[in-house]
């Protein structure tokens, strides 16, 4: 059971590729762990992978366009891109965060009410601590701080 939710080791951490979570069963049982941490993982490494590409990119093109309209465009194009890897970045930090708390024992659960996040919330979204009731509250909170 603990490489089931470690992901590691042997096929105990594997997740059936048509598997998805279900109501039914227990919730954030060993298969829904492991099933969550191979979606988060997935979608880390694949973060990396364009950050990467960026990077190449980048050092294998040029950045000096002859034409001014162009390089003005260019210049857009890549400020945009790069507000998109920055973005992305501090997503990974949610992600692992996500991992954290999948090792310590409390993922899927709000860290404000200590509820079981919905399914379909986590499946939507991986990274979510908080129920949409809480989250919702937490937006109302901040507007009011923010009007103040």
């Amino acid at each position: 059971m603990a490489n089931a939710i470690s992901g590691q080791g042997g096929s105990a951490g594997a997740v059936d590729i048509d598997y998805r979570p279900s109501e039914a069963e227990e919730f954030m049982n060993a298969r829904q762990l492991a099933y969550f941490r191979k979606k988060l993982l997935d979608w880390k490494e694949s973060i990396l992978k364009e950050s990467q590409d960026t990077l190449n990119t980048l050092q294998n093109e040029p950045l000096r366009e002859p034409d001014l309209t162009d390089r003005a465009s260019s210049e857009t194009d890549w400020s945009i891109e790069l507000r998109t890897r920055d973005r992305q970045r501090k997503l990974i930090s949610k992600i692992d965060s996500a991992l954290r708390r999948i090792d310590e024992g409390e993922y899927g659960y709000c860290e404000v009410t200590g509820e079981p996040i919905s399914l379909g919330r986590l499946e939507a979204r991986p990274i979510a601590t908080m129920t949409v009731e809480a989250q919702e509250a937490h937006e109302r909170h901040e507007k009011i701080s923010r009007d103040e």
